[in-house]
């Protein structure tokens, strides 16, 4: 089923449906539920006495720039620019009037040259606002890369800067150590010169409403995309433990001077009660718990039980996969009780952020692909060991999983077993982090393209 369609207003019964075909349909129920499109009008405010510029980033920032543009009266002035990820720029339906807003793109998850370029021209354009100018923000997940601009500063009369090359090394070592997206994104906020609130203190003294898609546990505000237009709560220090911890085992040229910079707290963010933040307004238009929630109601009207762990989930990703294999587990073998809820035929369903941590490679190995999702379903087959009944269908809601071409994987009572016969090893895949070469063999990448939108991770496992 494609994302853009409604869903039938009688789903079929589960037991007339292949397992693959049911979880499919709960994803992209999961995700038509969060398209802008869809939620984006219920947070629009009125046209301004001045003009109104719509800046933004993020994986779903070119649909939500043409939801909006859509959306907006064609009689009142509206231009701006969003950066959004390469190849994900929705078409402009046939009948679109010309677009107001300019999309550009720019590379997710390591930021580029044209990601710099594009926060360079995002920040020009805050110049000669007035208090009778209304800026959009359109923020959503990706955000922290695509927007990126390197802090600079002077300390006691010493000039001093990251340039791009050195953020990019930064945030290679942030992705591969496992951090939290909470600790990643304080590092980050404080090594920009648009993100953690600085983009809303360039805007002032306009009004700000930002309409933020989330894709972080808890849907804090101040963590999706690093928070360029709210408040940061985080301090230099935090983010100063935080660098340091991680960068112990690792060499990065230049990364002292970044220390130093952290721990004077020449780098400081703008705080909860800062003048520049006066009248904004900020609206989370899409949430992992509403595409959960929604995918759990479509599974419900197909006569499964649903039951939803929660939107939350953080962790390593194989072993949060050997959890919900657990849970599956239990739910197949067992009959429900006061203490064991689940009863099948269910769908168990989760979300969250759950993190990879790079393993050592050693010498000789091909280097792994794969993301979160990928992860989670080798070490979710694991723990299964082929049990009957059970399906299972991680993926990423934006339809990329890491930076590969497929959202997910599949995991199915035959998983071992096929891969067996092809003569691909879990273990040795686990241990090169290597979900693509474990699933491609077995025809088991679920690929979508770019779904448009991004509410984390989504985890269906399907039990009969």
């Amino acid at each position: 089923m494609p994302p853009f369609t409604s869903p039938p207003e009688a789903p079929s019964h589960f037991s007339t449906l292949a397992p693959r075909e049911l979880l499919r349909q709960l994803y992209w129920a999961a995700v038509r539920q969060a398209l802008p499109a869809h939620t984006l009008h219920h947070y629009l405010p009125p046209p301004p006495k001045g003009r109104t510029l719509v800046l933004g980033a993020g994986k779903a920032a070119g649909a939500m720039a043409h939801a909006l543009d859509a959306l907006w009266p064609q009689g009142q002035p509206l231009s701006g620019l969003v950066v959004t990820r390469y190849g994900h720029t929705p078409p402009l339906p046939p009948d679109a009037a010309p677009a107001r807003i300019e999309v550009v793109e720019a590379a997710h998850p390591v930021p580029d040259a044209a990601g710099l370029a594009a926060a360079q021209r995002i920040m020009a354009l805050t110049t000669g606002l007035t208090e009778d100018d209304l800026v959009i923000c359109l923020i959503s997940g990706g955000g922290s890369s695509l927007l990126t601009l390197p802090a600079q500063w002077d300390s006691n009369g010493v000039a001093g800067g990251i340039s791009l090359a050195l953020k990019q090394r930064i945030n290679q070592l942030l992705l591969e150590s496992g951090a939290s997206i909470q600790e990643m994104n304080c590092v980050r906020k404080h090594l920009s010169a648009i993100k953690g609130g600085r983009l809303a203190a360039a805007c002032h003294p306009a009004r700000v409403v930002t309409l933020l898609i989330s894709d972080v546990p808890g849907d804090d505000p101040s963590v999706i995309a690093s928070g360029p237009t709210v408040p940061d709560p985080s301090t230099c220090a935090d983010a100063l433990a935080i660098l340091k911890r991680l960068s112990q085992d690792a060499h990065v040229p230049g990364l002292d001077g970044v220390l130093h910079a952290l721990a004077s707290a020449v780098l400081e963010t703008p705080k909860p009660g800062d003048a520049v933040f006066a009248h904004h307004a900020v609206h989370l238009i899409a949430t992992p718990q509403q595409s959960l929630e929604a995918a759990a109601a479509l599974a419900r009207r197909m006569g499964l039980h649903a039951y939803l762990l929660s939107d939350a989930l953080e962790g390593e990703s194989r072993e949060v996969g050997k959890v919900h294999a657990a849970l599956a587990r239990t739910a197949a073998l067992r009959p429900a009780s006061a203490v064991q809820p689940f009863a099948k035929p269910c769908v168990i369903l989760s979300g969250g952020e759950t993190t990879v941590t790079v393993r050592p490679r050693r010498e000789g190995a091909a280097k792994g692909r794969g993301g979160r999702a990928g992860e989670f379903c080798m070490g979710l087959a694991q723990a299964l060991q082929g049990q009957a009944g059970v399906w299972a269908l991680a993926a990423d809601t934006d339809g990329i999983d890491g930076v590969e071409d497929n959202a997910g994987a599949w995991v199915t009572p035959d998983t071992l077993a096929r891969a067996a016969a092809v003569g691909v090893s879990l273990s040795d895949c686990l241990d090169r982090n290597d979900a693509v070469g474990f699933f491609q063999p077995l025809g088991d990448l679920f690929t979508t393209g770019p779904t448009h939108t991004n509410v984390n991770d989504f985890r269906a496992v399907l039990v009969l």
